[in-house]
């Protein structure tokens, strides 16, 4: 699947500036060294296309292969991430793929119950949407009374308090225990949550839902995420700009 994103727009610019490159390396160069004077000048676009070229292959191989760069832009997973935080995601978590075609070429690993995860908006995959994964292919998923259970058993979770953060008011947050990953997440007393229902996760795909379970559109109402749809998993936070630098924000690892 080709995605006209900012991976694909990179990948044309890597390949323009290379071609010029290699097109005045053995076309353009035999010819300026024929010239009378020995000294013909190199056009400007090639000195930009040399330039460039290194740059914009590194920055290439490294979004395409190894960490990738993401904002936040909305609540929906308070109050492990912020709005405004900028995360790290680990793009050979879950296989090796090509970029732009976004097609797994080396198998290294799977989506575990529990990840905070980036993947392709099944309903529009131009966008790229995080959240974290409930259950996997074949789990049997139910969500009744803001009570989440996997196989049949209600999740445990522990009422911390309060939530005195940003982005949202009048919740309450909890330690939920999914199978033995702890993470935080936000229930609005009082507020009638109408995305009930039980589930079952396809082979090759993945449920996800949003830590602010109240304030998330997620697989509850678009269904589970296709395995090629993923993108990688998000592992660090590593800058927060909201009004300013939240340096307590900097270099936090996202569980």
């Amino acid at each position: 699947m080709m995605i006209f994103d900012f991976s694909f727009y990179l990948f044309v610019g890597v390949a323009i500036t290379g071609i010029i490159w290699l097109f005045d390396s053995y076309y353009l160069v035999p010819r300026r060294a024929e010239a009378v004077d020995g000294v013909a000048k190199e056009p400007v676009i090639v000195e930009y296309a040399k330039s460039f070229f290194p740059v914009l292959l590194v920055v290439f191989l490294l979004r395409g292969f190894i960490v990738e760069p993401f904002k936040i832009p909305s609540g929906s997973m308070l109050p492990s991430l912020y709005i405004g935080d900028f995360i790290l995601v680990n793009k050979f978590a879950y296989g090796i793929r090509i970029p732009v075609l976004n097609k797994k070429i080396i198998e290294t690993g799977n989506p575990e119950r529990g990840d905070v995860m980036v993947f392709r908006y099944p309903r529009d995959p131009s966008l790229d949407y995080i959240k974290r994964v409930i259950g996997l292919p074949g789990d049997h998923i139910a969500y009744y009374n803001k009570v989440l259970y996997v196989n049949g058993r209600p999740t445990g979770r522990k009422f911390e308090g309060q939530y005195e953060g940003p982005g949202q008011s009048h919740a309450s947050e909890y330690i939920e225990n999914l199978e033995g990953v702890e993470h935080p997440m936000l229930l609005m007393p009082g507020k009638v949550n109408s995305l009930e229902g039980e589930y079952i996760v396809p082979d090759g795909m993945y449920f996800v839902m949003g830590d602010n379970r109240d304030n998330s559109m997620d697989s509850r109402v678009w269904g589970a995420v296709p395995e090629d749809h993923l993108v990688g998993k998000a592992f660090m936070i590593w800058m927060h700009w909201s009004d300013g630098i939240h340096w307590k924000r900097l270099g936090n690892i996202i569980n």
